[in-house]
């Protein structure tokens, strides 16, 4: 039997408008220290979209999202700032056929809302530390944000060997909904020629690391890149949803190649497009125990991502 997920056209729309997305967030860099007392402010807005995918049990399904962050940064002294990150997101999945569960679509749209702080501090002109806390809600519409919260933080040391390279160590520590998740990471950022850099594309949280990208800017204004990141993430499902008040699961490694567009020194927009492998949907009982899964094919996916300080 095949059961599909309407969408309203307002989402349709929504999806057209946004192509793709959220392999962009922040990179870790590592920029002159601004003035104390200096904040600054930024916004960012994101799409993306995995296309259609089969399943290795048989059916296929698709999915796609977009989500807006705002983020306030305080220079206290010139040793210690203070960040804070508020973001959300929404993801809307479509199945057909799905034979590992069913036939029956395992869950639809997912909210992510998201609230974080980041503290960091020079310890010494080469050593810098930083705490990261961050609160998320992953949940089905439907279902209670409550039982869908994720907290934890992300921490992590960074050595300057030389104004081209920095190193460094982190770790994603969460406590995802029931399970405890860790995601040790490498911390790099290395111009290895005034063209050439080899960077973290995202930021550790809940879901992973940071990952690692080889960029190029060939011209002003314009940079190519090209990396990956494994992604696990855990969400509440509804109480009334195929497996009542369960867990959705989606894990996998995003690899992309990454076009952007810089307008001055506060604006840019980046384009991506890339696929998925090694990927797999769980869905597990209330209990936290797995009770359907497939994995699923090399999965196309496409995703624009804008970001303006204000």
């Amino acid at each position: 039997m095949t059961q599909h997920r309407k969408i309203s056209r307002s989402r349709q729309y929504a999806r057209r408008a946004a192509t793709f997305v959220l392999l962009a967030g922040t990179c870790i860099a590592h920029a002159q220290t601004p003035v104390p007392g200096t904040v600054t402010t930024s916004m960012n807005a994101s799409a993306l979209s995995q296309l259609n995918t089969d399943l290795d049990s048989g059916g296929n399904f698709r999915w796609s999202s977009a989500g807006v962050g705002l983020s306030v940064t305080r220079q206290f002294t010139s040793e210690l700032s203070v960040g804070v990150t508020a973001r959300y997101a929404l993801e809307d999945w479509s199945f057909d056929t799905p034979s590992a569960f069913g036939g029956v679509a395992p869950w639809g749209d997912i909210r992510q809302p998201s609230l974080g702080m980041r503290f960091a501090y020079t310890v010494t002109p080469d050593w810098s530390l930083f705490v990261a806390p961050q609160m998320a809600w992953n949940y089905e519409s439907g279902a209670s944000a409550s039982d869908g919260a994720t907290y934890g933080a992300v921490v992590g040391a960074t050595k300057t060997f030389s104004p081209a390279l920095v190193v460094g160590f982190g770790l994603s520590a969460f406590r995802q909904i029931d399970e405890n998740k860790y995601f040790p990471f490498l911390i790099v950022n290395w111009k290895i020629t005034d063209q050439l850099r080899l960077s973290n594309p995202l930021q550790g949280g809940p879901a992973g690391g940071a990952g690692l990208e080889l960029s190029y800017a060939w011209s002003d204004g314009w940079e190519i890149g090209a990396g990956g990141a494994y992604r696990d993430y855990r969400f509440r499902l509804r109480d009334d949803a195929p497996t009542p008040a369960g867990l959705g699961r989606n894990s996998g490694t995003p690899l992309f190649a990454r076009l952007t567009h810089k307008f001055g020194p506060k604006a840019q927009v980046d384009l991506y497009a890339g696929m998925v492998v090694g990927g797999k949907l769980r869905v597990l009982d209330a209990s936290g125990e797995t009770v359907q899964s497939s994995d699923y094919g090399v999965a196309p996916m496409i995703a624009l991502n804008g970001k303006i300080a204000l």
